[in-house]
Formats: C-alpha cells, structure tokens, sequence
C-alpha cells in the first residue's frame, strides 16, 4: 500500500505545529512572525493552528513554555555531584550553555520573549518561568544569590552572543567572541 499516509493523532499535529512556532518565532519574533507561517511550516491550515492554540499570543506562550521546559531539563541533566561545593556546581552547569550555542532557537525565543514582554499576557508568562530557571539554578548548585546572579548574567551574554551569531556551530570569528567564550571554557573546566 505505497502512498498511504499514516495519520497523526490530535496531540502529534499540535506538537508538530508547536515545533514549527519555535523555529519561527526564533526568526521572525513575536510580532513578525504570521501564524499562516507557522502552518505552512507544520503542513497544515491558518485556521487549524488558530484551532489548536486559539491566539497568535497563546500560541507565542506555549512556545515560550516549550522553550523553558527545555532549559530547565538541559540544567536538571547537568549531573551535578551532590557532594560538589556551590563554584563546582556552577561550573558543571555552566556546561550546558554548550546545548544553547547549538540549540540556537532555545536563546532566541528566549530573548524574543523578554522583548515582548510588555504585553501583559507574555509578560507574565515570561517573568514567571525566568523566575523559576533563575530559582532552579539556585536550587541545584546551592549557590548564593549573588552567584546565581552572576551565572545568569552570563548566560544571558551567551544568549546575545548566539543570536548575534558570534558563539554556537555557525559563529563569524570574531576576535572578542572568541575571547569570552575560551575564558568561559577554561572557567568551567573539562567536560565529564
């Protein structure tokens, strides 16, 4: 029976719709991005997205959400060792900033989310879940919150630094990018 198409179930269309959302809002951002975009992306009708998530806006949310689940579980795999001090344990997931240089969408919709928080609903949505990847942090490696600050000050350089294309797989060489990022990986340590 060549030709036949298997059908996907409701919850396998609506991921496959999120997963084009992520990749065009990581381009595009918020405003710019039309969700007959995103449906073309997934292969399937404007209105069906509209169906599936109701606004531009909610759908925005649950990529934004999407997003931070996966920060968040890139930082709970970190494999910090229990018995490592604070510094160690902020070493060790500082590591995992090497899955957002090649996760690329995962700082850009990041960043379009904190650029699109002065709607209220984003916004919300957006100082929420920054909140609990900033408490997580805290929460796994034991460090002060002047640490943690710092941490996330940094990761939020690294952020930039991708979606300026100046860190990750596809990073112009540039002379002061390199600089950072080969600081920052002789402060982190060997990997493992």
């Amino acid at each position: 029976m060549e030709g036949r198409r298997t059908r996907m179930t409701a919850a396998q269309r609506s991921a496959q719709v999120l997963r084009a959302a992520v990749t065009a809002f990581a381009e595009s951002g918020y405003a710019a991005t039309k969700t007959d975009e995103i449906a073309r992306r997934a292969g399937v009708s404007q209105p069906y997205v509209i169906r599936l998530f109701g606004t531009k806006q909610q759908l925005f949310v649950a990529a934004l959400h999407e997003v931070c689940e996966r920060i968040e579980q890139v930082f709970r795999a970190a494999e910090i060792d229990p018995d490592d001090d604070p510094d160690q344990a902020l070493r060790t997931l500082g590591r995992s900033f090497e899955v957002f240089l090649t996760e690329r969408e995962l700082p850009l919709v990041l960043l379009h989310g904190a650029a699109a928080s002065a709607d209220p609903t984003i916004g919300e949505h957006m100082r929420a879940r920054f909140g609990r990847i900033y408490a997580l942090i805290g929460d796994l490696t034991g460090a002060e919150p002047l640490e943690v600050r710092r941490f996330v000050a940094m990761g939020m350089l690294l952020t930039i630094m991708t979606a300026m294309r100046v860190a990750g797989p596809e990073a112009v060489p540039t002379p002061w990018a390199m600089e950072i990022l080969t600081d920052l990986r002789a402060e982190a340590g060997p990997v493992g």
